[in-house]
């Protein structure tokens, strides 16, 4: 039998607690706003949801701080949704727009970007800097896990 963990909804924010086996055999909807906890996609988030999913969520964090002026941040963003199919429900997979939320940029001292950050229980354990194919952010994630 395995044990609960918090996971942060995506959509609503709220904070569920869902049996660890559920997550890999089907879709665990979230109990109140009832969408999909785990859906393939990324988010863009601002600090308060950041801090809901590295904080108040049992589940690693991946993200990719980004500016929508950089060249490179555009090109890695169809890989990065890609990883986002193949890392969750293992990884939640974020993106931190560093223009529109500075402090966050400034919090976790972001020189250049893309970077690439993992969280587990809320302290950062790896950091990648340039951008990377769907296949490299996968091997690179799991090999931080």
């Amino acid at each position: 039998m395995s044990g609960k963990i918090h996971i942060a909804c995506p959509h609503c924010l709220a904070v569920n607690r869902v049996e660890e086996d559920k997550l890999a055999k089907h879709t665990v909807n979230c109990g109140k706003c009832h969408k999909p906890l785990f859906s393939g996609q990324v988010f863009d988030v601002n600090q308060h949801a950041f801090e809901k999913h590295l904080f108040q969520s049992d589940v690693p964090v991946l993200v990719d701080f980004w500016a929508p002026w950089c060249g490179p941040c555009k090109m890695m963003a169809p890989a990065y949704a890609q990883a986002a199919g193949q890392l969750e429900p293992r990884v939640r997979l974020i993106k931190v727009n560093t223009e529109a939320e500075q402090m966050l940029g400034a919090q976790f001292q972001i020189r250049s970007i893309p970077t690439l950050a993992l969280f587990k229980q809320g302290k950062e354990v790896a950091r990648q800097a340039g951008a990377m194919g769907a296949s490299d952010i996968v091997r690179w994630t799991q090999s931080h896990l």
